[in-house]
């Protein structure tokens, strides 16, 4: 609960959060807050929703406004040409910046989509 506490104001979106099973107070002395099994779900600026788990992920004391991830699988759901197109997108790591909004994923990303369209890149930044 206390991590739901804690990164919870930097999303402005309404949340769903898997439980957290243990805090490493010698990391949080280190100044970064570190959370297993992370997982998030909101809309973006266009009312689609979206989801967003992670293996692992931390948060800075000094750069609160970011949660940085590894071993992300996200899910978006868009409007194209008036279908639904659901978006199943892996990556090896990212960041999700409260302040711009987004989420840059980052490493062997890869985007598959309900409608055939596939992307591969090294790097690609979602607007939430």
């Amino acid at each position: 609960m206390l991590a739901a506490l804690a990164i919870g104001p930097i999303l402005n979106k309404e949340l769903l959060w898997t439980p957290i099973t243990a805090i490493n107070m010698r990391d949080i002395a280190r100044n970064q807050f570190k959370m297993e099994n992370l997982s998030f779900s909101g809309l973006d600026n266009n009312n689609n929703p979206f989801s967003i788990k992670a293996k692992t992920a931390r948060q800075e004391y000094l750069d609160p406004d970011k949660v940085f991830m590894t071993d992300i699988i996200a899910r978006t759901i868009r409007i194209d040409n008036d279908r639904q197109v659901t978006d199943d997108i892996r990556a090896n790591s990212g960041i999700y910046d409260k302040v711009k909004k987004n989420a840059t994923l980052k490493g062997n990303v890869r985007v598959d989509s309900d409608n055939g369209d596939t992307l591969r890149t090294n790097e690609l930044v979602i607007q939430l």
